[in-house]
This record gives structure tokens, C-alpha cells and sequence, in this order.
């Protein structure tokens, strides 16, 4: 691999040296499995790394193509991958239904769809480069689970004996039989190359009598259907219609199955890195179709607008007015990229940010207070007179005009609060100052919000609007 020393080389020039040299050991000597669909959040703890300096180093690596980038529809009960897109632009299903845990769900940005990263095969070839290849207990651990799913590093195949009665590979146009004794437990043959699933509910007398069942895998049935069965021998007839390999598995839904998938770890969410300015910077207009609705369960808006600005274009000339907007601009940029956000616009005078969580946004608008009373300060002058509101809520990801954006009713209110606020006031609704993390946040620095009841243009119903002093 000494060829790809260049492109470590080209990644420092834009991303810390020491998490460079940590994600160059991990590509030159992490066992392969530990290469596929990495979970840059886990990457960072583990390596004691900033969160959002992982990310961007990730991101990084992958527009030079050390990594490529995964959007995994996930299930939210197994955690189970329920499609792998090589773009965002390729999540276009209004549901999807996880055989496993015989459920369909709406897709969402918020927990659903995960960002994982798998070294490119022209930098080292893993085992998970031909996925049909893996073992089936590798499979399950580097294919079906999401990354948000901890998985046991030295016992994972004495955890998985805990559930898992028999396990087949057939090949493609094959037949096979697995032949077995039930024990009186809820049983399922679940096969994770197709995604489908038979239910046994076994129960009863037990019998000594050889119950048989049939199943075909060819992408279509799915078999949700619970049969009842009896504790006692039983041959399965399995037929592969499919073109790959099948791994057909027979466990048993018990205390050892639900501890495995009981351990869950944060993950690198696709609503995160939208609201990541280096992905934003990185990859422009080619994450969302033009004809894509996406939904976002749960995003923090910012606006802020300058109070004053076209007296200040008359006192101070249009070159300087311009030269001050401009640097006003450059502050607010760096403060959303620390705080984990994303300038998704500006209008005028006027920034139109996002976060992750409402937190966040309090402390980028606190700060960007504080930065705007420096700057004014330092020039002896009242020039830049920050108006900021805040707001929480569902919304849709869209493609407009050329660029990512956001619609939907929260990006309304939330500019609309924007204009309530005059100069140096942050104006947050009660969805955000509801949230845990910001309340702990405006008491830590002794902040002590007003609130008041508004109506707002366009908005039928009365909300709760906090004054942050």
C-alpha cells in the first residue's frame, strides 16, 4: 500500500495531522472487518477524537477516495441494514419493511439512515468487497447489523450460539434441507441476503412426529406469516431462486438474541452530516434529487439578519458596508462549523443556519452575539446589530434551486421569530428551550429567558417565544 502515502499527504493539508495519522493505521493495519462500514463516531471515541473533526477528516478522505461513503436504511427495532445506497439520491422508497422484525417504517433522516465509510477497494481490498464471499456470521456482523450496533470483538460466535440453532450457505438455482429438533420457543428462519423471514411460533405437546416446511428465496416473499408448530423434529426444504448466495438461519428469538442487539452505540446520522458545513462545502448540490421529500423528524433552524443595514450602507459608503457584511459573514460561518451546524443560505443580510439539536444553535447564537459586541467594540461603532431567532421541529429535505434546502412549517416560524427580535435580542420558541441540553445551557450561564405568547404571520395557533438576554 506505500502508493497511497500521496493521498495521505493531500488529506493533511486539510485536516489535522494526529487524526490523519490515526485513520492511516487504521487502513494499513486494522483487520478487515474493522474497515467496512466505519462508524466515524465510534472511531473518534475510541481514538479520543472531536467529534466533528473526525467527521470532516472522514469526509476528506472520502472525496479522495481512500473511502467510500454508505447511506444504510435502517431498521430502528434490529438495527438491521435494510438497503445500502451509495447516495442519498438513491433513498427514494416511501417505506421499508424489515422481515425481522415484521414491520414497515417510514424513512427518516433522524435515526433511520446511517453514514458509514468502507475503504475503497483501489487503497486495500477487504473481504467485504465481495460481500457473498463472508462467512455468515461476518455477514451478519459486517453486512446486515448497522454500525450502530456494538458488537462483541472476541465472543461474538459463543454470543451468537446463545440463539442460533443451524445456519446454511446455499448457492444460487441450489435446494437443501436442514433438518432439526425444535425446542418450545418462538422461532425464526431468517435469511439476510433477501431479507425474509418465517416466524414459528412452537409450542404445544411435543411430538415425535417429522413436521416439514418449504420456503423459496427469491426477493419477493417474504413470509411473515407466524406458523404453529410443535417441539419436535422438523425438515426445512429450501430453494435459492435468487442469483447470489442465500444464508438461510434458524435462531430462536430468546434472551441472548435480544441482549446482542440490545447494545447500541451512537452513529454518524444522515441528518448530522447534513448540517455539517464540510459536507455541505464538499459535495454541493449532489446529495438530494430534485424530486426527493425527505423527512427530518426533529432540526434546529437559526436566522439572524443585521438591524440597521441599509442605514449602514448610506453612513459608511458601499465598500466599507460590504467589507463589514463580509466579515460579519465570515464569523458567523466559523461559529455554526464549530457548533456542529451548517450555513444553508444567506438572503441579503440574512443567515439561515441548521444544527442538530437545539443546544447547539443556543450557543452558536450566544456566541455570535458575543463576536458581533467585539467586533463593535474594537471599531468604536454600533455598525453590526445581530437580530437571531430559533426554532425546532419536523421538516422536509429538499433540492431548491440548486442547492440543499429545507421546507416546511418549522423553517417558517422559525424565520418569522427571527423578525421579532430587535438588536443584540436571541429570540428561541418553547420547542427549543424545552429541550434538556439548552435549558442546562442558559442555566449554566445564568441566563434567565422572558417568555411571551405571539402570534405570527401565516401561524393559526399562539406560541410560546422566550426572550434570551
Amino acid at each position: 500500500m506505500d502508493d497511497i502515502q500521496p493521498l495521505f499527504g493531500v488529506l493533511r493539508q486539510s485536516v489535522q495531522p494526529d487524526i490523519v495519522d490515526k485513520i492511516e493505521r487504521l487502513v494499513r493495519e486494522a483487520p478487515d472487518r474493522k474497515l467496512c462500514r466505519v462508524n466515524a463516531l465510534a472511531f473518534a471515541a475510541t481514538e479520543g477524537l472531536d467529534e466533528e473533526e473526525t467527521i470532516n477528516a472522514f469526509l476528506h478522505a472520502a472525496h479522495l477516495g481512500i473511502f467510500e461513503m454508505s447511506w444504510n436504511v435502517l431498521c430502528p427495532g434490529c438495527g438491521g441494514v435494510l438497503d445500502a445506497n451509495t447516495s442519498l439520491k438513491t433513498v427514494q422508497s416511501e417505506e421499508y419493511t424489515c422481515a425481522l422484525c415484521a414491520a414497515g417504517y417510514e424513512p427518516t433522516l433522524d435515526e433511520m439512515v446511517e453514514v458509514t465509510f468502507t475503504v475503497s477497494p483501489r487503497v486495500r481490498h477487504i473481504e467485504a468487497h465481495d460481500p457473498h464471499r463472508l462467512p455468515t456470521l461476518e455477514y451478519f456482523r459486517q453486512i446486515y447489523w448497522g454500525s450502530g450496533i456494538e458488537l462483541p470483538e472476541d465472543d461474538f460466535e459463543a454470543k451468537v450460539d446463545g440463539f442460533m440453532l443451524e445456519e446454511l450457505e446455499l448457492p444460487p438455482g441450489e435446494k437443501a434441507v436442514i433438518s432439526l429438533q425444535l425446542p418450545a420457543d418462538f422461532v425464526i428462519v431468517f435469511e439476510p441476503v433477501t431479507h425474509a423471514a418465517q416466524f414459528l411460533d412452537v409450542k404445544g405437546e411435543p411430538t415425535k412426529e417429522r413436521q416439514s416446511l418449504s420456503l423459496i428465496f427469491d426477493r419477493t416473499h417474504r413470509h411473515h406469516e407466524t406458523l404453529t408448530l410443535r417441539p419436535g423434529p422438523l425438515r426445512i426444504a429450501l430453494e435459492n431462486h435468487t442469483d447470489v448466495r442465500v444464508l438461510p438461519s434458524v435462531c430462536i428469538a430468546n434472551e441472548a438474541l435480544h441482549n446482542l442487539l440490545g447494545r447500541r452505540r451512537p452513529f454518524l446520522t444522515a441528518k448530522r452530516l447534513l448540517t455539517n458545513q464540510t459536507f455541505r462545502d464538499i459535495y454541493r448540490t449532489d446529495t438530494i434529487d430534485v424530486d426527493q421529500r425527505l423527512k427530518i423528524t426533529s432540526l434546529t433552524f437559526l436566522f439572524t439578519d443585521l438591524r440597521g443595514s441599509t442605514e449602514l450602507y448610506d453612513r459608511v459608503g458601499d465598500l466599507a458596508a460590504f467589507d463589514l457584511v463580509r466579515m460579519h459573514f465570515g464569523i458567523l460561518n466559523d461559529i455554526v462549523s464549530s457548533e456542529a451546524g451548517a450555513v444553508v443560505k444567506t438572503i441579503g443580510d440574512a443567515v439561515m443556519a441548521t444544527f442538530p439539536t437545539p443546544d447547539r444553535a443556543v450557543l452558536a447564537a450566544m456566541r455570535m452575539r458575543e463576536a458581533m459586541l467585539k467586533l463593535n467594540g474594537e471599531r468604536g461603532s454600533e455598525d453590526l446589530l445581530l437580530k437571531i431567532g430559533i426554532h425546532e421541529g419536523p421538516c422536509i429535505a429538499v433540492n431548491l434551486n440548486e442547492r440543499q434546502d429545507y421546507f416546511g412549517q418549522t423553517v417558517n416560524i422559525a424565520s418569522r421569530v427571527q423578525h421579532l427580535a430587535t438588536s443584540r435580542e436571541i429570540f428561541a420558541t418553547g420547542s427549543v428551550l424545552d429541550d434538556p441540553r439548552a435549558s442546562d445551557l442558559l442555566v449554566r450561564h445564568g441566563l434567565k429567558p422572558m417568555s411571551q405568547s405571539v402570534t405570527l404571520r401565516g401561524i393559526t395557533d399562539e406560541i410560546s417565544v422566550y426572550t434570551i438576554p
